[in-house]
């Protein structure tokens, strides 16, 4: 019977790029960025990779649809090198391949890479997916940020909850992560704001306002991942396990019939569920220290904070409200900036939360550490609410 990878891989490395319009590099100037502080970071050499993983969303960057650019670009030792694409999720994706790996014993040790270069095609990410030199004839049927104001009305829907109040919570929300991405010299939006700008900001797509909505960038971020013996033989002291992994994609059941009425992401639940389980958690509002949760837009947060377990139906616009997710309260959320700041380069992101993560735990976030955390928590949401995929990351200190 399976019995899941909980402790069975750790982290000894990891790198992450500035986020931001990083005109003057190339795709694989990020990879190299990124992974130049992975391998310093775990005091291993290069020849010591036994395979590795390249995640990225869109293969028209001049990446094209292999994994070469990653093998070249950071002359791997010829080594298996494989890429994959899930949606927002990619990152975590790359990430999963190589923990997989460690835990099943096919190599030694892994590498996660994922990347995205954005920026320089003109591609903006609002309000749909038509502008810059990606797919110009593509017509959605809907767009993003559509899609989630949706979410937005179907929540207050569902719990009566005013509209009006609902937006200060979401506010908030983007408020916070700002806040926090004023302390990350790496992320891509620095500047604080208040909740009169955000609620007084355009609207992109009602309830939603821009300060409601992540933009993209450009990045990348990796991890370096092997056994906890291994670890302890290179000497790593603290170091950084993988206690849970999980991924749950869409099987068309949203838009199938009317058991779900689009106040949830219901993959969400699902990829927690068994998340926590594999993490022997009981109680997840008790045993998380911190999370990075997919905030494409103000409300996939709110959300997610009862998809998560987090609050209780109906009451995560309070719980946020009354500052349980700020950097000061009970459960810190998004204490790098988030994707709403930090920023969202697609193929990144997931391992770009693993990283604060890892920092935090590590007692290396610098101006933003955290008082002694010893469990984070990721998650990713690629797609709209609909049709998507989620994965749920558990991350702690060795035992």
């Amino acid at each position: 019977m399976a019995s899941g990878i909980r402790d069975k891989v750790a982290i000894i490395g990891m790198g992450c790029t500035r986020f931001g319009e990083r005109w003057d590099l190339s795709p694989e100037d990020l990879m190299v960025e990124a992974f130049g502080e992975a391998l310093a970071d775990a005091g291993i050499e290069r020849d010591e990779l036994g395979a590795a993983w390249l995640g990225v969303f869109f293969d028209e960057q001049s990446t094209g649809k292999s994994a070469l650019p990653l093998s070249m670009a950071l002359r791997l030792p010829n080594i298996p090198v494989t890429r994959v694409e899930n949606l927002c999720a990619t990152g975590t994706e790359a990430l999963r391949g190589a923990v997989y790996a460690v835990a099943a014993g096919a190599c030694d040790v892994a590498l996660a890479l994922g990347f995205e270069k954005l920026k320089d095609t003109g591609y903006a990410g609002l309000p749909e997916r038509t502008k810059g030199t990606f797919e110009d004839l593509f017509l959605p049927a809907s767009t993003a940020p559509g899609a989630f104001a949706q979410l937005a009305s179907a929540y207050a829907g569902r719990h009566g909850f005013p509209i009006a109040k609902l937006r200060e919570a979401m506010a908030h929300v983007s408020v916070k992560s700002h806040a926090n991405a004023a302390r990350n010299p790496k992320a891509h939006l620095r500047n604080r704001i208040t909740t009169e700008q955000v609620l007084g900001a355009p609207l992109i797509s009602y309830p939603l306002g821009v300060l409601d909505c992540c933009g993209v960038s450009d990045g990348a971020a990796c991890a370096i991942v092997t056994t906890p013996e291994r670890a302890r033989a290179l000497g790593r002291g603290d170091f950084v396990t993988v206690k849970a992994l999980q991924l749950a994609p869409s099987n068309g059941v949203e838009m199938g019939h009317q058991s779900w009425d689009g106040s949830y992401t219901l993959t969400t639940r699902l990829a927690a569920e068994r998340a926590y389980r594999e993490a022997g958690i009981d109680r997840p509002r008790e045993a998380i220290n911190l999370m990075e949760v997919h905030d494409c837009f103000s409300i996939t947060e709110l959300v997610v904070m009862e998809d998560l377990g987090m609050s209780d139906p109906g009451r995560a616009p309070h719980d946020i409200l009354e500052g349980r997710y700020d950097r000061e309260g009970r459960i810190p959320c998004q204490t790098d900036g988030g994707l709403k700041c930090f920023g969202h380069p697609i193929g990144a992101t997931g391992l770009r939360m693993a990283y604060e993560i890892y920092l935090q735990l590590l007692g290396r976030a610098g101006e933003r550490q955290l008082k002694s955390p010893s469990l984070g928590l990721t998650h990713n949401l690629g797609g709209i609410p609909n049709r998507n995929v989620a994965s749920v990351a558990i991350f702690g200190l060795a035992a």
